[in-house]
């Protein structure tokens, strides 16, 4: 018996070496093993394929991937006040890699669990920063890390207000949630892009692809991409 294959793991799960067993989408890449390296709280697995290349031949390969569920992200902001709400949390593997303190400025984001994308940044948005999200703008999907992270993110847009902060926001205690709500101008926060203060790459993309948008048009006049 191994656990996470034929014995429940910690989170009840079983099976988790049949993931990609059965992709036939592609002709070219024909999964032959997968093995479970280990299943924490997410799941890591080494896969043995053959992969027929653009000149015609074959060859054997193996990948490490670790899966830990799809997630969504959301970029708040108020055109009346030119703002901008974010978050502010300590992130272990960034402090590990360099990052001086470990404290990134963030859009708020999550895992979707069971939830579909849109519910699940519902819910991440009032835990994370006490608002409750009204009509949500779908930006992107995109796989952020696809060389060896599965994770698919689903990025949203959407306005806040005075009246739709409901809450305090920071997270949830339970799971050991340590989050400040931070308020920035949106020139302010793209300066951050440019200077390395925002370094969370989906938080760039989002405060980037904001600069770009006839939404906030009004927004950046005064302050071009990259001032």
């Amino acid at each position: 018996m191994t656990v996470g294959i034929d014995e429940p793991d910690h989170r009840g799960r079983t099976g988790l070496d049949r993931a990609g067993r059965d992709l036939t989408r592609n002709p070219d890449i024909v999964v032959r093993d997968v093995e479970l390296l280990a299943s924490g709280w997410h799941v890591l697995r080494r896969t043995t394929y053959d992969h027929r290349h653009r000149a015609g031949h074959w060859t054997t390969e193996q990948r490490e991937t670790y899966d830990r569920g799809n997630g969504a992200t959301i970029l708040l902001y108020d055109v009346a006040r030119r703002t901008v709400l974010l978050t502010r949390q300590f992130r272990y593997p960034v402090y590990v890699n360099g990052h001086a303190d470990g404290y990134l400025v963030e859009a708020a984001a999550g895992l979707l669990d069971d939830d579909d994308p849109e519910a699940a940044i519902r819910r991440e948005t009032a835990e994370e920063l006490g608002v409750d999200v009204g009509d949500l703008e779908h930006v992107f999907d995109v796989y952020m890390s696809p060389g060896s992270v599965t994770e698919l993110v689903h990025f949203y847009a959407a306005p806040y207000s005075a009246s739709t902060r409901t809450g305090p926001g920071g997270g949830l205690a339970a799971d050991g949630e340590d989050i400040e709500v931070v308020e920035l101008p949106f020139a302010d926060a793209l300066a951050m892009t440019a200077d390395g203060r925002i370094a969370d790459a989906k938080t760039i993309m989002l405060l980037q692809w904001a600069a770009l948008s006839d939404l906030f048009r009004e927004l950046h006049d005064s302050a071009p991409v990259g001032s």
